[in-house]
């Protein structure tokens, strides 16, 4: 009997470390659909008690819906159409939605290397639209921009890698991306020109962490996960010297999923540098947010 035992012992042992290689092989096999769901970012709304130099806002809403285009699910190569529109209603009299940010774009994913691999590298390339749906004049009466009728369209294209991995001792998924981003100065407004940036450099890390008891079933959402984003104008913008810092955008989100909530959770960010919406752009802002989200990824 005790012979018996010391087999059964003998043949558990690399039958639990099979399975245990199983899951983690399963947990760590990123799919292109995920890589680029990372990429596309979020849908979101804040609440309106934002911490800051900001104009007082009732919400921003964020609505970036994904279409894939691909030949079929396992395919290499994926191209995902987004037409992503940003709104902000101010805390004024009706409570105006001004000049929302219309960012429609269409994006090109490639996945390299062996499929089965925990460390994953794609490629991506992207062309955007961004304009705010105006056509008055870029400067009112005093010679300031026009924030409420003023024009502003560019178009731009995007080029870069994400770097994918999954972290066995935290049980979690992190990503690195770099791109260059370049606005060729024909598809920008000539009043543009010189204040808004035509060449950046963007950098992203990610982090997901997976519940304790999250299982291979390629249905776990993160409870906790945090972004950390930086972006430099490279170009020639504003006169400002090479190394002014009013040239980098920093931003720290963290975000929380409440076990009682199905498909939203709560987020805090710290945003400084240019305001990313459209005309506004020549602001300056520092602003603490909070608000809602909603995070579709599984792994």
């Amino acid at each position: 009997m005790k012979k018996f035992s010391f087999i059964l012992f003998f043949i558990g042992i690399p039958s639990n470390l099979a399975y245990a290689q199983t899951v983690a092989d399963t947990k760590s096999n990123l799919s292109l659909d995920q890589i680029a769901l990372v990429n596309q970012g979020d849908s979101y709304v804040t609440f309106p008690a934002d911490l800051g130099n900001i104009e007082p806002l009732i919400f921003e809403a964020n609505v970036s819906p994904g279409f894939k285009i691909r030949e079929r699910k396992d395919s290499r190569l994926m191209a995902v159409l987004t037409p992503q529109i940003i709104v902000r209603m101010y805390d004024e009299f009706s409570y105006p939605v001004r000049t929302p940010s219309y960012m429609p774009n269409i994006t090109l994913y490639f996945l390299t290397g062996s499929e089965r691999s925990i460390n994953k590298l794609s490629l991506f390339g992207k062309i955007a639209h961004h304009s705010n749906g105006q056509d008055g004049d870029f400067y009112d009466e005093s010679g300031e921009i026009n924030l409420r009728y003023g024009n502003f369209a560019t178009n731009y294209a995007e080029l870069g890698f994400i770097k994918s991995y999954y972290n066995t001792k935290h049980n979690a998924f992190r990503f690195f991306k770099s791109s260059i981003e370049f606005h060729p100065k024909s598809w920008m407004l000539d009043e543009m020109q010189g204040k808004y940036s035509g060449l950046r450099w963007h950098n992203t890390f990610l982090a997901y962490k997976l519940p304790i008891n999250s299982n291979s079933n390629g249905n776990n959402k993160a409870n906790l996960s945090v972004k950390a984003e930086t972006s430099w104008m490279i170009d020639n913008v504003n006169n400002w010297e090479t190394f002014n810092l009013n040239r980098l955008t920093a931003s720290l989100r963290f975000y929380y999923h409440p076990k009682f909530l199905e498909d939203i959770g709560l987020f805090v960010q710290f945003y400084h540098g240019m305001d990313y919406y459209n005309i506004y752009f020549h602001h300056q802002i520092s602003v603490i947010r909070f608000g809602i989200m909603t995070e579709i990824l599984r792994f």
